[in-house]
């Protein structure tokens, strides 16, 4: 784009141009090239980051302070639960060429295609630049020789000979008395002891009595909690947080935009936002709130696009551990209120309840209740419901390749209320959700709103 418009600047200033050239100074010319150069060197060849580093716990990484999370690369157009190889590929080797080395994955991710797509995207040297880390799908395990299963299938997936960090996914009460049951800790040190992985670790769902039993039951290495500054009291809470870096665990944070919630804020964050005395993004405030945190050792972000990577590496780049003012904080405080005023249904499109057996999609119907109560203005809450009208509420309409059916088509088989980590309701909520959305009821007849 810059090298076109330079030329065609060039093109307007020569002699065969006179009406040009007399109509505009020499001056503004210069200034005009000088901005097609800023376009050309600095948009089109990408920004330019120093990406920031900090201290994992007790482990000896020095790892990015932003990690890439691969829970949400660009999807296929066919099945939007799929990943796209070509694009994502470029996508995180994007990334790690502006200096992030903390890569997240799992069994599960996009149906499997994330493992397989990382395990293409860092084959060379790209592998040797990175700590990688995945997770074994423990609430499919059944047995203890499950474990030896998963990991050899997750070794092949990634094309590596090891894995820097080894999570147990997702544990909870549940998980957590299987992990023990199985002997799993066990299979975890023997697998370490033969260099098929190098830390062990764990991410969690639960409650703060049920993460500080689990970080009390080991000598972990890695603990990776879901924190923003809306869930400073939810899961393992900034208590757990501050408990976890006592014992001198590596502390990762995920859903720290809590699934995307926070980048599009309700009229009154953006207000306080305004008139705040530092100007950042709604992306910039939950981000610099994680890293202004010690405890802190990396925040990963599932990014789907060239743009997301580039303004949160550049974000990460202006990171810092104390950084924030008083007023910054206080204004987080109120932005925090804000949003928590305005969410009904706290779903953060993780899709770990995906695929619906029914054909619903769970996350898309949640986020039209939560935009519904969002948007004041009459158009913009059309077009919100008007999203809902446009998913499948027949069974013939259903597409079960690419889920969309609207929340009329639940059949509360129960099958999605063990996997979601926020520990919705969802059947409930469904029914809450048609009977606003497809029957215009009232938010009021079923949520306590102001």
């Amino acid at each position: 784009m810059g090298k076109v418009l330079l030329n065609r600047l060039e093109d307007l200033f020569t002699e065969k141009n006179k009406l040009w050239a007399n109509k505009y100074p020499k001056i503004w010319m210069f200034l005009i090239l000088d901005i097609i150069y800023y376009i050309n060197e600095f948009i089109e060849k990408g920004p330019i980051v120093n990406m920031k580093y900090r201290k994992m716990g007790s482990l000896d990484w020095e790892v990015s302070a932003l990690g890439f999370g691969c829970m949400r690369l660009p999807s296929r157009r066919l099945n939007r639960l799929r990943a796209d190889t070509e694009s994502s590929i470029k996508l995180i080797k994007h990334g790690v060429d502006l200096g992030i080395n903390y890569i997240d994955t799992a069994w599960f991710y996009h149906l499997g295609d994330s493992e397989k797509i990382l395990g293409k995207a860092l084959k060379g040297s790209y592998r040797d630049k990175v700590h990688l880390v995945t997770k074994l799908p423990i609430q499919i395990v059944r047995k203890t020789e499950d474990f030896d299963t998963y990991l050899n299938r997750q070794l092949k997936r990634l094309k590596t000979d090891y894995i820097d960090g080894y999570l147990f996914h997702g544990l909870n009460n549940g998980t957590f008395n299987k992990m023990k049951d199985l002997g799993l800790i066990e299979k975890m040190e023997k697998a370490k002891d033969k260099g098929l992985i190098k830390h062990i670790g764990f991410s969690f769902h639960d409650t703060y009595p049920v993460f500080k039993e689990i970080i009390d039951y080991y000598d972990w290495d890695i603990a990776q909690i879901q924190y923003n500054y809306m869930d400073t009291n939810f899961q393992a809470k900034t208590d757990g947080l501050v408990y976890a870096h006592s014992k001198g665990i590596a502390v990762v944070v995920m859903e720290p935009l809590k699934g995307g919630r926070l980048v599009n804020p309700p009229a009154e964050a953006l207000e306080i936002m305004r008139s705040a005395k530092s100007k950042k993004s709604p992306v910039e405030w939950a981000l610099q709130f994680l890293w202004n945190r010690p405890e802190v050792g990396v925040v990963i972000s599932g990014m789907g696009s060239m743009q997301m990577v580039d303004q949160n590496s550049e974000i990460a780049d202006r990171s810092g551990i104390n950084t924030l003012s008083e007023e910054d904080e206080e204004t987080i405080i109120r932005l925090a209120k804000a949003y928590q005023d305005k969410i009904l249904v706290p779903c953060t499109a993780c899709e770990y309840c995906m695929p619906c057996p029914s054909g619903v999609n769970i996350p898309q119907n949640f986020a039209i209740l939560n935009d519904a109560y969002i948007d004041t203005s009459k158009f913009r809450s059309w077009l919100t419901r008007r999203g809902y009208k446009n998913l499948a509420g027949s069974k013939g309409k259903l597409d079960r390749e690419n889920p969309n059916g609207n929340a009329s088509m639940c059949t509360k088989c129960n099958k999605c209320l063990e996997k979601c980590p926020q520990k919705i309701a969802i059947p409930d909520e469904m029914e809450k959700v048609h009977s606003i959305l497809g029957k215009r009821g009232r938010i009021s007849d079923h949520y306590k709103v102001n």
